[in-house]
Protein backbone atom coordinates (compact mmCIF):
# COMPACT_ATOMS: atom_id res chain seq x y z
CA UNK A 1 0.00 0.00 0.00
CA UNK A 2 1.27 3.25 -1.16
CA UNK A 3 1.99 5.86 1.47
CA UNK A 4 -0.57 9.04 1.93
CA UNK A 5 2.99 11.16 1.15
CA UNK A 6 4.07 8.96 -2.03
CA UNK A 7 0.82 9.64 -3.02
CA UNK A 8 0.70 13.09 -2.84
CA UNK A 9 3.83 13.06 -4.13
CA UNK A 10 2.66 11.13 -7.54
CA UNK A 11 -0.25 13.49 -7.83
CA UNK A 12 1.42 16.89 -8.12
CA UNK A 13 4.33 15.29 -10.60
CA UNK A 14 1.38 14.19 -12.50
CA UNK A 15 -0.49 17.90 -12.19
CA UNK A 16 3.28 19.31 -13.34
CA UNK A 17 3.55 16.95 -16.40
CA UNK A 18 -0.01 17.66 -17.67
CA UNK A 19 -0.05 21.47 -17.14
CA UNK A 20 4.14 21.80 -18.65
CA UNK A 21 2.53 19.40 -21.56
CA UNK A 22 -0.72 21.11 -22.32
CA UNK A 23 0.54 24.39 -21.95
CA UNK A 24 3.95 24.17 -23.47
CA UNK A 25 2.12 22.45 -26.22
CA UNK A 26 0.05 25.30 -27.45
CA UNK A 27 2.59 27.93 -25.85
CA UNK A 28 3.70 30.58 -28.38
CA UNK A 29 7.39 31.88 -29.08
CA UNK A 30 8.94 34.22 -26.24
CA UNK A 31 9.32 36.88 -29.09
CA UNK A 32 6.04 38.22 -30.33
CA UNK A 33 6.67 39.64 -33.49
CA UNK A 34 3.26 41.45 -34.92
CA UNK A 35 1.66 41.12 -31.35
CA UNK A 36 -1.80 42.50 -31.35
CA UNK A 37 -1.96 43.31 -27.43
CA UNK A 38 -6.04 43.19 -27.97
CA UNK A 39 -7.54 43.87 -24.57
CA UNK A 40 -11.29 44.66 -25.49
CA UNK A 41 -13.24 45.59 -22.56
CA UNK A 42 -15.27 43.08 -21.08
CA UNK A 43 -18.72 44.93 -22.12
CA UNK A 44 -17.83 44.78 -25.95
CA UNK A 45 -18.96 40.69 -26.14
CA UNK A 46 -22.73 42.44 -25.57
CA UNK A 47 -23.77 39.76 -23.08
CA UNK A 48 -23.15 37.76 -20.03
CA UNK A 49 -21.96 34.37 -20.31
CA UNK A 50 -21.25 31.58 -18.05
CA UNK A 51 -19.66 28.64 -19.63
CA UNK A 52 -18.07 25.09 -18.76
CA UNK A 53 -15.69 24.41 -21.31
CA UNK A 54 -13.57 21.16 -22.24
CA UNK A 55 -10.20 22.71 -23.89
CA UNK A 56 -8.42 19.51 -26.59
CA UNK A 57 -4.92 21.17 -27.63
CA UNK A 58 -3.18 19.07 -30.54
CA UNK A 59 0.19 20.07 -31.20
CA UNK A 60 3.09 18.09 -33.38
CA UNK A 61 1.18 14.42 -32.81
CA UNK A 62 0.20 15.03 -28.51
CA UNK A 63 -2.96 15.84 -27.46
CA UNK A 64 -3.45 17.55 -24.08
CA UNK A 65 -7.36 18.56 -22.52
CA UNK A 66 -7.95 20.81 -19.62
CA UNK A 67 -11.04 22.04 -18.13
CA UNK A 68 -12.07 25.66 -17.96
CA UNK A 69 -14.87 27.94 -16.08
CA UNK A 70 -15.23 31.05 -17.94
CA UNK A 71 -17.46 34.12 -16.85
CA UNK A 72 -18.12 37.39 -18.49
CA UNK A 73 -20.23 40.06 -18.01
CA UNK A 74 -20.43 43.55 -18.53
CA UNK A 75 -17.76 44.51 -15.78
CA UNK A 76 -15.12 41.88 -15.63
CA UNK A 77 -13.76 38.47 -17.35
CA UNK A 78 -13.08 35.35 -14.52
CA UNK A 79 -11.51 32.16 -16.04
CA UNK A 80 -10.52 29.13 -14.21
CA UNK A 81 -7.95 26.63 -15.56
CA UNK A 82 -8.08 23.23 -14.11
CA UNK A 83 -5.76 20.01 -14.75
CA UNK A 84 -6.78 16.45 -12.97
CA UNK A 85 -9.33 18.77 -10.21
CA UNK A 86 -6.36 21.42 -9.17
CA UNK A 87 -6.57 24.83 -9.95
CA UNK A 88 -3.54 25.29 -12.30
CA UNK A 89 -4.97 29.23 -13.86
CA UNK A 90 -7.17 31.71 -12.68
CA UNK A 91 -7.42 35.48 -14.68
CA UNK A 92 -9.70 38.54 -13.75
CA UNK A 93 -9.73 41.08 -16.43
CA UNK A 94 -11.42 44.63 -15.54
CA UNK A 95 -11.79 46.19 -19.14
CA UNK A 96 -8.44 47.88 -17.58
CA UNK A 97 -6.25 45.36 -15.64
CA UNK A 98 -5.31 41.84 -16.24
CA UNK A 99 -4.81 39.81 -12.87
CA UNK A 100 -3.83 36.34 -12.72
CA UNK A 101 -3.07 33.10 -9.87
CA UNK A 102 -0.69 30.57 -11.51
CA UNK A 103 0.32 27.45 -10.38
CA UNK A 104 4.19 27.93 -9.94
CA UNK A 105 5.01 24.84 -11.72
CA UNK A 106 3.54 26.43 -14.85
CA UNK A 107 5.88 27.60 -17.86
CA UNK A 108 6.29 31.11 -18.49
CA UNK A 109 5.82 30.46 -22.11
CA UNK A 110 1.97 30.70 -21.37
CA UNK A 111 1.22 34.20 -20.74
CA UNK A 112 -2.06 35.52 -19.50
CA UNK A 113 -2.25 38.38 -22.15
CA UNK A 114 -2.02 35.72 -24.93
CA UNK A 115 -4.90 33.45 -23.22
CA UNK A 116 -7.10 36.79 -22.89
CA UNK A 117 -6.47 37.65 -26.15
CA UNK A 118 -7.40 34.26 -27.68
CA UNK A 119 -10.63 33.96 -25.72
CA UNK A 120 -11.64 37.60 -26.86
CA UNK A 121 -10.91 37.00 -30.71
CA UNK A 122 -12.53 33.62 -30.08
CA UNK A 123 -15.72 35.19 -28.40
CA UNK A 124 -15.97 38.83 -28.76
CA UNK A 125 -17.79 40.02 -31.95
CA UNK A 126 -15.71 40.56 -34.76
CA UNK A 127 -16.70 44.21 -35.66
CA UNK A 128 -15.44 45.28 -32.31
CA UNK A 129 -12.46 43.21 -32.85
CA UNK A 130 -11.52 44.80 -36.40
CA UNK A 131 -11.83 48.16 -34.42
CA UNK A 132 -9.10 47.32 -31.90
CA UNK A 133 -6.70 45.86 -34.37
CA UNK A 134 -3.80 47.32 -35.51
CA UNK A 135 -2.40 48.14 -39.01
CA UNK A 136 -2.41 45.02 -41.74
CA UNK A 137 -4.69 43.13 -39.16
CA UNK A 138 -8.26 42.01 -40.16
CA UNK A 139 -10.78 39.77 -39.05
CA UNK A 140 -13.30 38.04 -41.73
CA UNK A 141 -16.76 36.41 -40.53
CA UNK A 142 -18.60 34.01 -43.14
CA UNK A 143 -21.09 32.16 -41.86
CA UNK A 144 -19.59 30.15 -38.79
CA UNK A 145 -15.82 30.30 -39.91
CA UNK A 146 -13.60 33.46 -38.58
CA UNK A 147 -10.74 34.54 -40.28
CA UNK A 148 -7.66 36.54 -38.35
CA UNK A 149 -5.41 37.54 -41.47
CA UNK A 150 -2.07 39.54 -40.69
CA UNK A 151 -1.14 41.50 -44.32
CA UNK A 152 -4.01 39.15 -45.86
CA UNK A 153 -2.24 35.98 -44.67
CA UNK A 154 -4.11 33.62 -42.85
CA UNK A 155 -2.87 33.43 -39.14
CA UNK A 156 -6.14 32.24 -37.50
CA UNK A 157 -9.27 30.18 -38.45
CA UNK A 158 -12.34 29.48 -36.21
CA UNK A 159 -14.83 27.60 -37.11
CA UNK A 160 -18.17 27.30 -35.05
CA UNK A 161 -20.48 24.66 -34.48
CA UNK A 162 -23.64 27.68 -34.11
CA UNK A 163 -25.03 30.57 -32.91
CA UNK A 164 -23.60 32.09 -30.54
CA UNK A 165 -20.41 31.54 -30.88
CA UNK A 166 -19.14 30.10 -27.26
CA UNK A 167 -22.05 27.53 -27.26
CA UNK A 168 -21.44 23.87 -28.66
CA UNK A 169 -17.66 22.84 -30.20
CA UNK A 170 -15.26 25.95 -31.91
CA UNK A 171 -12.12 25.05 -33.47
CA UNK A 172 -9.57 27.09 -33.16
CA UNK A 173 -6.60 26.63 -36.25
CA UNK A 174 -3.35 28.76 -35.14
CA UNK A 175 -1.68 28.43 -38.26
CA UNK A 176 1.10 31.09 -37.03
CA UNK A 177 1.93 28.49 -33.73
CA UNK A 178 1.05 25.49 -35.72
CA UNK A 179 -1.67 24.11 -32.59
CA UNK A 180 -5.18 23.32 -32.92
CA UNK A 181 -7.64 24.26 -29.92
CA UNK A 182 -11.04 22.14 -29.84
CA UNK A 183 -13.33 24.27 -27.47
CA UNK A 184 -16.87 21.93 -26.59
CA UNK A 185 -18.80 24.86 -24.37
CA UNK A 186 -21.78 23.78 -22.17
CA UNK A 187 -23.82 27.60 -21.06
CA UNK A 188 -24.28 27.34 -16.83
CA UNK A 189 -27.20 29.50 -17.46
CA UNK A 190 -29.42 26.57 -19.06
Amino acid sequence: MLKKKTIEGLAARGLFALSALLWVGCARPAYHPGRLALKLPPDALGTSVSLQQHLRVEREGRVDELDVVLEVDSQRLDLIALALGQRVLSLHYDGRTLQSWRNPMLPPQLRDEDILEDVQLTFWPADAIQRALPTGWHIEEKGLQRTLSLDNKPVMVIVYSGEPHWTGKIELVNLRYNYRLTIESVSNDS
